[in-house]
């Protein structure tokens, strides 16, 4: 039966790396282009690796709410991608299909088949009705397969995948003498197919540039689309791919700013800053309910909430400078975020702190706090390394595997702060290395606990939040954010995530000369985040593709065997 070909070809490890990243001896060199007024400086030329990867879970769903609308929801917890340079969306390049996951693909292709032509739904999402409602009828089967088939595919079928589909629908219809049983299984069959589930660059000849290749039409649009509005692309888009136009100059920025321009684009921000901030975690996030009875599963929820409300908020309805953030007041509060902070808030409602509030910035908001923090403390070492990585890219070192931390998981009762605590890691020379990074900020964000709630003392003794970042020293949480805020590596750590989010390639050394470009073009636009997705969006580099040869043994098919 083809729909069991389908997914048995699902059922392959696939080894997305093999057309996704580059090997030890190939580095993504990766050159964005925005749109510049004349005596702007000049683009460098760039690429960006050719890659084949799966659709993230929040990608999948939210590209069959767009398809089938809203009220035909997805019960599905699919299997958490691998982290690669701080992104899932990278780590999607490297990810396998297990069986299980196999297994989870199918009950939603099922489920959303069957609500698809069901009878509140058929009129709507069908558009056609059958000529007998107990037999086969091909018009209306290939004009209901053709039309969603597109959008699920993010390019038209062929006239075989079509012919393959319609066939399915008629014999199963005609097997149990109902049309719309047959529709449902041919639908199923398109909702499991590879096709669907990975998405696959496809190169072409570019014109423009003789002997360099570029993307055709149809994966430019799902790029930009996956990118700016975390979903496939929409009708209006594909037809720019199927006219020519989105490979125009003028095409591509007419398209992408009616992107820019979408209520859609929150979606698309939203998804990128929860990577970024690793707050996929969430989902394991748990406290000692005897240390911290506050917090529960909805607080967790409203905490990652609130950043995300934030930062759209502040960047896209606003339009406001990225670094802003970190220094903010402004902010939103739930019932259960205004109970914890000391606010009355009846529904989610906009807050604005009072000066000499020591909550400023996303640093001082649970999500933070508490997502970096242990169980039952708080921890300026995590909170440290957690400022470093993610929004720095500064990576740090993993503790050696010889270290004592028996001072810590077993503090002298005498010693009542985690500063006077800490100090015994970096007088400690095989500690002091990674903790001098670490711990000189992370301390700042010590007037907070563990679950993110405010506190002057420790054990009764007083807590000073006195730090540095990168010699630039300050005496509280305020000047914390604001030494972020004017730290030049904040900015480009955005730009390096970004590109890498709207590509899915990791960046190295060989970037050096992009990144430096787009970090000036970022300053020059005012670190306005629209204008840094505008400047990728409609760079050369986002649609001029290089290849890198895989390993004949990790090369995956995405044929049935």
């Amino acid at each position: 039966m083809r729909l069991v070909r389908g997914m048995a070809a699902l059922a392959i490890s696939v080894a997305l790396t093999s057309c996704a990243q580059p090997s030890s001896d190939h580095a993504a060199a990766v050159t964005p282009n925005a749109v510049m007024s004349s005596g702007a400086m000049k683009e460098p030329e760039g690429d960006s690796l050719r890659r084949l990867r799966l659709l993230t879970s929040d990608q999948y769903i939210n590209t069959l709410a767009y398809i089938f609308g809203d009220d035909v929801k997805v019960d599905a917890n699919f299997a958490p991608l691998p982290r690669t340079e701080g992104l899932l969306v990278v780590g999607a390049s490297k990810a396998g299909i297990t069986e299980s996951q196999v297994e989870q693909y199918q009950r939603v292709a099922a489920a959303v088949s069957a609500l698809a032509v069901d009878r509140r739904h058929r009129d709507f999402i069908v558009g056609c009705a059958p000529a007998d409602a107990k037999g086969a009828d091909a018009v209306c089967a290939a004009k209901f397969l053709s039309a969603v088939g597109r959008l699920l595919y993010r390019r038209p079928l062929s006239d075989a995948l079509l012919k393959e589909a319609v066939d399915n629908a008629g014999e199963t219809a005609v097997r149990l003498k109902d049309f719309y049983a047959g529709l449902q299984l041919a639908l199923e069959g398109m909702l499991l197919s590879p096709r669907v589930l990975l998405v696959a660059d496809t190169a072409e000849p570019d014109p423009m540039n003789p002997g360099r290749q570029r993307l055709d039409a149809y994966s430019l649009a799902s790029r930009l689309s996956l990118f700016l509005w975390n979903a496939a692309p929409d009708d209006a888009l594909l037809k720019a791919a199927e006219s020519g136009a989105l490979q125009t100059e003028k095409g591509r920025t007419l398209a992408v700013d009616r992107m820019l321009a979408s209520p859609r684009l929150e979606a698309g921000v939203r998804a990128f800053f929860d990577d970024m901030f690793g707050f996929d975690q969430f989902t394991a996030l748990a406290k000692d309910p005897m240390i911290y009875p506050a917090f529960t599963g909805k607080m967790a929820a409203d905490a990652r909430e609130q950043t995300l409300r934030t930062v759209v908020d502040q960047l896209i309805v606003k339009k406001k400078d990225y670094r802003d953030l970190y220094t903010t007041r402004e902010t939103f509060l739930s019932p259960m975020l205004g109970a914890f902070y000391g606010v009355p808030a009846s529904t989610w409602v906009p807050y604005e702190a009072p000066a000499g509030d020591p909550r400023v910035g996303l640093l001082t908001q649970v999500s933070f706090l508490a997502l970096h923090s242990h169980p039952g403390r708080s921890s300026p070492t995590l909170r440290g390394k957690a400022l470093r990585e993610l929004l720095l890219c500064q990576p740090v070192p993993s503790p050696p595997a010889n270290v004592d931390f028996s001072a810590l998981e077993n503090p002298d009762p005498r010693i009542k702060t985690q500063r006077a605590r800490l100090e015994l890691h970096r007088t400690n020379p095989v500690c002091a290395g990674c903790h001098k990074i670490t711990d000189p900020i992370g301390l700042a964000l010590e007037h907070f606990d563990g679950s993110g709630q405010y506190r002057e003392t420790e054990k009764g003794a007083p807590i000073d939040a006195s730090g540095a970042l990168d010699n630039r020293q300050f005496t509280d949480t305020v000047g914390l954010g604001q030494s972020l805020h004017d730290s030049p590596a904040l900015s480009s750590c955005l730009v390096k995530r970004v590109y890498s989010y709207a590509t899915g390639s990791t960046m190295s050394a060989d970037d050096r000369t992009t990144l430096e470009y787009l970090d000036t073009r970022f300053a020059a636009q005012g670190y306005r985040l629209p204008a840094l997705l505008r400047s990728i969006a409609l760079g050369d580099a986002f649609v001029t593709i290089r290849n890198v040869p895989p390993p004949a043994a990790k090369t995956a098919s995405l044929s049935a065997p």
